[in-house]
């Protein structure tokens, strides 16, 4: 019984080591993506406070339409567009 338990101990030393070098590994291969994730992630946070805040994204829109009617009409329409193609694959993910 005293060897099958030094053999575990063994193992488990051997497996938190290799655990280790997999995270140092890891966190190396990461190390090129932190800035383009830290974009995404302020991306993502800007559209929660957006989802939250409704009022403030349609006052957003009417002042860009009052200032920059063609601009706002070219990005309303590709914002549309893209509205149209989430929803289609969102249907053909679910079945519906």
């Amino acid at each position: 019984m005293n060897a099958e338990l030094i053999r575990l101990a063994e193992r488990k030393a051997s497996l938190v080591a290799r655990i280790g070098r997999q995270r140092i590994e890891l966190a190396q291969a990461l190390v090129p993506w932190h800035g383009p994730l830290a974009i995404v992630d302020k991306g993502l946070l800007a559209v929660r406070f957006l989802k939250c805040h409704p009022v403030l994204l349609a006052g957003l829109a009417m002042v860009s339409v009052v200032l920059r009617p063609k601009f706002s009409t070219r990005w309303f329409q590709r914002g549309w567009m893209v509205w149209k193609m989430a929803l289609t694959i969102r249907r053909r993910l679910s079945g519906v």
